[in-house]
């Protein structure tokens, strides 16, 4: 990675988590897959994250055999922006080590900076197992971390895990996405505690927390001397939509996190903040329809026609449309249709 890139994702980055937008047929839509590349890269963002959670895990499937496809197709939409800033390319990982350096390979392929390390699906495994599993991709792609919270797969670590992968050597960031403040703090903890905590950039998918995550400093005693760490940006599915938004939110954020005193109008907004992922990502079905809701905002927009996820039992839940529909009614200011409405015939366009 290089030096400026590394300078970008310790300043704090939005990076938003790619969906797959599919048709009624569930196959895959090429020319809205790139309008959203087209929107991330227009609105600001200092990256996207493919084949991830939001991207599906089902584009691994036999079936679908989509894994490469939407890689290459956001890489090339990179290449063609011909960005004068930083901007990360990262790619999901997944499985046991075998598949995970597979798919760093095809991730180096197509010129992907990082690998969102996933730990699901491998709930067999010890915490030594999955510190070997980290080092081995490590040798190969710089990684990000993954806190993945358990009710979408994830499970709970120690913090002992955590201190460990923290001193792996091309570890550069770790997104904690617990939905749990304890298991939040005890990677903060670990990272500030490790030697290499300042090759470490902390980056939050607490998509539950995120205004508060971002104005948050952690501070340690670390062998008898004060050593402070921020969450410095984000890497959410939230993130997915109203994007130009979060990239304003995450410019103010950074204005005011190294003040000794914030405004209380802050809350006010980590507050409203957390209503709308409410709406987005459907806790009250414990999240079952959170990629349908980032679909529902998006085809609201014109970026995406139809909800439609290969899973065709993964739907937007009972009520999460007029949940979506109280979100624009009561905060006008978070959302960015305008911005999408200025840019989709661009973005959508045929090149």
């Amino acid at each position: 990675m290089s030096p400026e890139l590394l300078a970008a994702l310790h300043d704090g980055l939005v990076i938003p988590a790619h969906p797959l937008a599919l048709t009624e047929e569930r196959k895959l839509d090429e020319a809205s897959q790139r309008a959203l590349s087209r929107y991330y890269l227009a609105s600001g963002a200092g990256g996207i994250a493919v084949g991830v959670h939001s991207t599906q895990f089902e584009i691994r499937d036999p079936e679908h055999n989509l894994f490469e496809t939407v890689l290459a197709m956001a890489a090339e939409e990179v290449r063609k922006s011909n960005l004068d800033r930083p901007f990360i390319q990262v790619a999901g990982i997944c499985g046991p080590t075998e598949q995970a350096l597979r798919e760093v390979d095809v991730a180096l392929k197509h010129g992907y900076d990082a690998a969102l390390l996933s730990m699901g699906g491998l709930k067999d495994w010890t915490e030594s197992d999955l510190l070997e599993r980290t080092r081995a991709v490590a040798t190969r792609m710089p990684v990000i971390g993954f806190y993945l919270q358990p009710s979408v797969g994830g499970r709970i670590f120690t913090y002992e895990f955590w201190r460990g992968l923290a001193d792996i050597p091309n570890v550069v960031a770790i997104k904690m996405a617990p939905f749990n403040r304890y298991q939040t703090l005890d990677v903060a903890r670990a990272v500030i505690s490790s030697s290499r905590r300042d090759e470490i950039a902390l980056y939050t998918g607490n998509d539950d927390n995120i205004v508060v995550d971002l104005l948050t400093t952690y501070r340690f005693e670390v062998d008898g001397v004060q050593v402070e760490k921020k969450i410095v940006g984000g890497l959410l599915g939230h993130w997915a939509v109203w994007t130009r938004r979060a990239v304003e939110l995450l410019e103010e954020v950074k204005r005011v996190r190294d003040h000794e005193t914030i405004a209380a109008e802050w809350m006010t907004r980590a507050v409203q903040v957390t209503d709308t992922n409410a709406a987005f990502f459907d806790p009250a079905h414990l999240f079952a329809g959170c990629i349908p809701g980032i679909h529902e905002v998006l085809v609201r927009q014109g970026l995406m026609k139809g909800t439609w996820c290969l899973n065709p039992h993964e739907q937007l839940s009972p009520g999460q449309s007029e949940e979506i529909d109280r979100m624009y009614a009561m905060y006008p200011h978070l959302n960015d249709d305008a911005f999408v409405a200025a840019g989709l015939a661009e973005w959508l366009a045929d090149e």
